[in-house]
């Protein structure tokens, strides 16, 4: 999967110009957190939620009420924003991006092709695009974990064991087990009873449960 896939694309962007109560306005009316700022069709910062909070005087100062609402209108997102801006490429896969996300500590890439904004991605794409899928969050069936059977051999013996029943897998992972040196492994199982395929694979040695979506 790409970045592309997952990428939210009707974007909303403003211009270094925007006075900062107007974006905050656009987040509120968008339901957003984050806006990129184009200028001349070219990617020059990003504001967030965050960053227009912090825009006002200190709660400290000794301006006045008028004195401070009159600075905080005049202000512009050029004044407060992130220039450093981390991107990625729509071509890039999912996985780099999580990594350049985290490594960065942002929540959120712009995604650039040639220089102009095509979308953007954030966590919340990670979770509910990728993750959530690869989990079966929302899906129906039975979910078991199978201790200690994460390696090559394992999983071929438990596939093998699953498919004399019929029965269609969703999706499969490993998890590292926090009690012993093997990883064990999850199947997602389009089935609401699978006690037939947790005794059947209990008696090829394995030790099998069912695991909360």
């Amino acid at each position: 999967m790409l970045v592309r896939d997952i990428m939210s694309s009707n974007i909303v962007t403003i211009s270094g110009n925007t006075p900062v109560l107007e974006a905050r306005k656009i987040m509120d009316v968008h339901h957003i957190e984050r806006l990129p700022v184009v200028d001349r069709g070219k990617l020059v910062g990003i504001v967030t939620k965050d960053l227009l909070l912090r825009a006002a005087p200190s709660p400290a100062t000794s301006l006045s009420v008028w004195e401070i609402n009159y600075l905080v209108a005049k202000m512009t997102v050029k004044e407060i924003m992130k220039r450093d801006v981390v991107t990625i490429a729509p071509d890039a896969t999912v996985e780099k991006a999580v990594a350049i996300a985290q490594d960065n500590g942002v929540g959120s890439l712009p995604v650039l092709e040639d220089g102009r904004v095509l979308g953007i991605v954030t966590t919340n794409d990670f979770f509910y695009r990728i993750l959530n899928p690869l989990l079966g969050r929302g899906e129906k069936g039975t979910r078991l974990i199978v201790y200690g059977a994460g390696n090559t051999k394992d999983i071929q013996r438990v596939m093998e064991g699953i498919n004399k029943y019929g029965i269609e897998i969703k999706a499969t992972f490993t998890i590292t087990s926090l009690e012993a040196a093997k990883n064990d492994l999850i199947v997602h199982l389009d089935a609401e009873n699978a006690e037939q395929i947790m005794t059947h694979l209990e008696k090829l040695g394995f030790s099998v449960g069912t695991r909360e979506f």
